[in-house]
């Protein structure tokens, strides 16, 4: 039979299209359980590698013949060896190009809807991370909100709609992932704004991002409203966009909430999560749409692979906003957190611009699924 590569755009479309995949899964059995492609249809089998060494005669039986196949490891060498293994056996399969790494760092761009005086808003899913950000469009000019460090793939995203990025803007000082908003500025001469009160240490020139900012894209009146939410970080800032969006950062999600504790400062913290989660956003009209920096499990997505939902919604449905009992909500916030995410200080540090590092040695610490909610 044969055997032939398949891309982690492929791999995201049969995600978001829910159709059926069976991934024979070769890293150790470690890895496999702290992070896999997730797909609704997918199913799995899990073998290191070296146990394949001698053959694949042992599992052939664990191989269906009635659904399409990919092998998958950590950068595409041992899928590759297990991929023709299996081909020799007749078996036809596909590698993962660019192993767990290019499903990591694979972003899908989508396009959320048109705003009220002209222009769009794209969301763009890193679905193999859990990262979402975004990218507001109006008359030319183009702002990015939560940018990942894949900087390239926004600035020819402009390019292919016509727009010069002209600002750039992190909710929040990130901790699991690299920012990629100090390159894309400094590539393309956009504003680059943070929230000065997670910018205390930062060593680079940037604008201060705070309650009350309003920043036009274009010469339409689209309107980046900043609304000062603490809680995740001491200087979590929210966007509210056209006044039909809401951008959450990492202070609510569609299913959980934001930790508090990637300082370490959690029972300081917690307070301002709750007067964020309770009383900021309480003031705000329901019928905006929830557009948060992440999101948990595949569930998650809507039909066309989007995160997104009323914040009315969530309101009703969304158990973190629903805890009356301020002493409990301290309880469960703070006694349920997830492990902290892989080299998560490095990462602050990076973002902070105190430490440059390779692109090989960002890959691996950005390496693994997302932790940024309350369990």
């Amino acid at each position: 039979m044969s055997f032939k590569a398949m891309n982690a755009k492929e791999v995201a479309r049969k995600v978001i299209e829910k159709r059926e995949l069976f991934i024979l899964d070769v890293r150790n059995e470690d890895n496999f359980a702290d992070w896999k492609i997730e797909g609704e249809n997918f199913d799995y089998f899990n073998i290191p590698y070296f146990e394949l060494l001698d053959g694949v005669n042992e599992i052939i039986d664990k191989i269906p013949a009635d659904k399409e196949i990919i092998v998958v490891c950590a950068k595409e060498g041992s899928s590759v060896m297990v991929a023709e293994m299996l081909s020799d056996e007749g078996l036809t399969v596909s590698y993962l190009e660019g192993g767990m790494k290019a499903w990591s760092e694979y972003l899908e761009p989508i396009k959320l809807g048109d705003l009220k005086d002209g222009g769009e808003l794209y969301q763009f899913v890193r679905l193999g991370k859990g990262c979402l950000s975004y990218m507001v469009v109006s008359n030319g000019e183009a702002a990015i909100i939560d940018a990942t460090r894949m900087s390239g793939v926004y600035v020819e995203f402009a390019k292919s709609v016509g727009a010069t990025i002209t600002h750039v803007f992190d909710t929040h000082l990130h901790a699991d992932h690299i920012s990629g908003g100090r390159k894309i500025s400094e590539a393309t001469g956009a504003t680059y704004w943070l929230p000065p009160k997670d910018a205390d240490e930062v060593v680079f020139a940037y604008k201060p991002l705070e309650g009350g900012n309003d920043v036009v894209i274009g010469n339409s009146t689209i309107n980046i409203h900043a609304l000062y939410s603490p809680g995740h970080t001491i200087g979590s800032t929210s966007f509210v966009v056209d006044e039909q969006y809401l951008l959450t950062g990492d202070i609510l999600f569609i299913d959980s909430i934001g930790r508090p504790d990637l300082a370490g400062m959690a029972e300081d913290w917690v307070g301002d999560l709750r007067e964020s989660l309770y009383k900021r956003y309480r003031e705000l009209s329901e019928e905006l749409v929830v557009l948060p920096a992440h999101f948990m499990i595949i569930d998650e997505l809507n039909e066309d692979g989007s995160v997104s939902e009323k914040l009315g919604t969530l309101f009703a449905e969304n158990h973190g906003l629903n805890i009356e009992d301020e002493d409990k909500f301290r309880k469960i916030v703070t006694e349920n957190l997830p492990p902290q995410p892989n080299a998560y200080q490095e990462i602050r540090e990076t973002n902070m611009g105190k430490i440059t590092l390779e692109e090989e040695k960002q890959r691996e610490m950005e390496i693994g699924p997302n932790r940024c909610a309350v369990r």
